[in-house]
């Protein structure tokens, strides 16, 4: 099984990943929030940081670029293939609404023959790798066939499926029931397709992707879904920065690790921003997700939330990291944000 670690806007930028890669290891591939281009802009001043080689200490990332415009998708594939990049991924999941409502990221999936036209465009201007990261539908799954039958017809180094719609955003559970008929459909295209070959997932690499927030919720899913070769996780390495490694090699998170790591984020965030404003206020979106790792995190959370200031975060990270204990399998249910 190989492990993808999800984008997540304002936390897993290379700070985060360098930090995550040196004191959790066990990630295979890292995807960086997604780069949004425009008319006026391909890589801006924090995305074109975020990309740079020299500010990336993990093996295998791949570029996330959010469009529904082929000619800007192609210009920043370019840009990124300077850089040394190969392979790019197009965020067809993004839910936000500010996002689906300019037919981008997970809403294009409503106009079936855009998304078409737009990989048609694409394929057809690149020989960069292009994997595509998705949801089942914008409004409704039965949309979802019609778009794996779209999928199907190009030459896609990866297909990230998150089983939710649009609609979804991450509230419930992710669909796993169609998710397997989706890999089914899949394989009996690629056995079609290629009837001397019989990959077992289809003639498109299938990674799956939605609430694996725990070693438990993977162990399940892998028993349910044997053939699939790789998962990205997302919210739940947020919470638990050492899911992967445990998921691996057994070993739970530790105090002492993930405190050195809390610090080495921190320190990073400093470095990058010149200032410590913008460094708490990333530190406090991190512990939003990781404060739930901890035994009776409640009165802490909020002197986290609060602080003001590096002295005051420090005390209640000291405090929190002091008196409290972390709960090695989560807690009996996660509380995260829906997003």
């Amino acid at each position: 099984m190989k492990f993808y670690l999800a984008p997540l806007e304002g936390i897993t930028g290379h700070v985060y990943r360098n930090a995550l890669e040196k004191y959790f290891p066990g990630t295979d591939r890292y995807f960086t929030p997604f780069i949004a281009p425009d008319q006026n802009r391909i890589l801006r001043t924090k995305e074109r940081r975020d990309v740079l080689p020299e500010n990336n200490r993990v093996a295998d990332l791949v570029p996330q670029i959010l469009t529904n415009n082929a000619e800007h998708f192609l210009q920043t594939a370019r840009a990124l293939q300077e850089l040394g990049y190969q392979e790019v991924n197009l965020n067809l999941g993004c839910p936000s609404g500010t996002v689906v409502s300019r037919k981008r990221g997970s809403g294009l999936l409503a106009y079936p023959e855009e998304l078409d036209r737009l990989l048609e465009q694409i394929f057809d201007g690149t020989d960069m790798k292009i994997s595509v990261k998705t949801r089942i539908g914008r409004d409704d799954a039965e949309d979802a066939l019609l778009l794996m039958e779209i999928y199907r017809r190009y030459p896609l180094a990866e297909l990230i499926i998150h089983p939710r719609t649009q609609k979804d955003f991450y509230r419930g559970e992710p669909n796993q029931k169609l998710f397997g008929e989706l890999l089914a459909a899949l394989e009996k295209c690629g056995e079609e397709d290629n009837p001397a070959q019989n990959s077992g997932s289809g003639s498109i690499p299938v990674c799956y992707n939605g609430n694996l927030l725990t070693e438990k919720n993977y162990l399940d899913f892998r028993e349910r879904f044997p053939q699939v070769g790789a998962v990205m996780l997302g919210r739940g390495v947020i919470a638990n920065p050492g899911l992967i490694r445990q998921i691996r090699t057994g070993q739970p998170t530790d105090k002492k690790t993930l405190r050195s790591f809390h610090d080495e984020v921190l320190q990073g965030y400093r470095e990058v921003f010149g200032e410590d404003k913008n460094a708490l206020f990333r530190m406090k979106e991190m512990w939003i997700y990781m404060i739930h790792l901890f035994s009776s995190h409640e009165k802490y959370a909020k002197k986290i939330r609060k602080a003001q200031s590096l002295a005051e975060y420090g005390c209640a990270v000291d405090a929190l990291f002091g008196e409290q204990e972390l709960l090695p399998a989560g807690p009996e249910r996660w509380k995260l944000p829906e997003r």
